[in-house]
C-alpha cells in the first residue's frame, strides 16, 4: 500500500520553517508531486496541539496515510500512529520529555523567528505524559532514526524505547539529524511513496 498523504510534526520551539521540513516539502514536491503533504505550525500545548493535528487530518485515508515527527514531534508521531494504525518515521524522537521540566516550562523565543514566543506550562508539562507510549506500544511499522551524537536527548533512551520498531542508529550525527539528505531514500521506500 502506497502512502498517499504524510504528516510531518516538528519539535519543540521549531516550526515549518525548519530545515528538515522545508527539505521534506521540496522533496516530495518535486520527487512524489502527488503525495497530500502537511506540516502544521502547532500550537505549544500538547493539547492543543493534538486537537489541531486531529482536525487537519479528519478527512486522510486511514489505510495510506503516514505521519512523521522530530523530537517532540517523535513522541506526537507515536501517539498518532498508534492511534490511527499508520506507518511512522520518528528522528531522534522525545520519549520522557516530562523528566525535564527545567528544560520546558516557561517562555521562550522560537528558533526560526525570535521576534515570536511560546510559553510551556507545568499543565503541558502532564499532557505530554498522558501523550507518551510504553516501549511495548510502539508500533512496529515505525522508522526510528537516531543518532549517538545527539546532544539534546539520550540515544541510549531512544534506542532502547524503540528496540522494538525498524531503529538506524547513527554514529555521530547530531539532534537535528544535519546529515539527513541520505535518510531521503530510506524513508521513501519505509513508506512506500510512489512517484509519478
Amino acid at each position: 500500500m502506497h502512502t498517499t498523504h504524510l504528516l510531518y510534526l516538528h519539535g519543540f520551539r521549531s516550526s515549518p520553517q525548519s530545515t528538515k521540513a522545508k527539505r521534506l516539502a521540496e522533496w516530495l514536491v518535486t520527487t512524489y508531486p502527488d503525495v497530500v503533504w502537511a506540516c502544521p505550525a502547532l500550537e505549544a500545548s500538547p493539547t492543543s496541539a493534538m486537537a489541531q493535528i486531529a482536525h487537519l487530518v479528519a478527512d486522510w485515508p486511514p489505510t495510506t496515510s503516514a505521519v512523521m515527527g522530530s523530537s517532540l514531534g517523535g513522541l506526537y508521531a507515536s501517539f498518532i500512529a498508534h492511534a490511527r494504525g499508520w506507518p511512522s518515521v520518528v528522528i531522534n524522537p522525545a520519549v520522557t520529555p516530562w523528566l525535564h521540566g527545567d528544560r520546558l516550562v516557561g517562555t521562550y523565543p522560537m528558533w526560526h523567528d525570535p521576534t515570536q514566543t511560546m510559553t510551556f506550562s507545568q499543565d503541558d508539562l502532564a499532557a505530554l505524559q498522558g501523550l507518551a507510549l510504553a516501549a511495548c506500544d510502539v508500533p512496529t511499522n515505525t522508522l526510528a532514526i537516531v543518532a549517538k551524537g545527539d546532544e539534546v536527548l539520550d540515544w541510549r533512551e531512544m534506542a532502547q524505547h524503540y528496540e522494538a520498531a525498524d531503529l538506524r542508529l547513527l554514529e555521530g550525527g547530531d539532534h537535528a539529524l544535519s546529515d539527513f539528505e541520505p535518510w531521503l531514500a530510506h524513508i521513501a521506500a519505509f513508506l512506500s511513496l510512489k512517484s509519478t
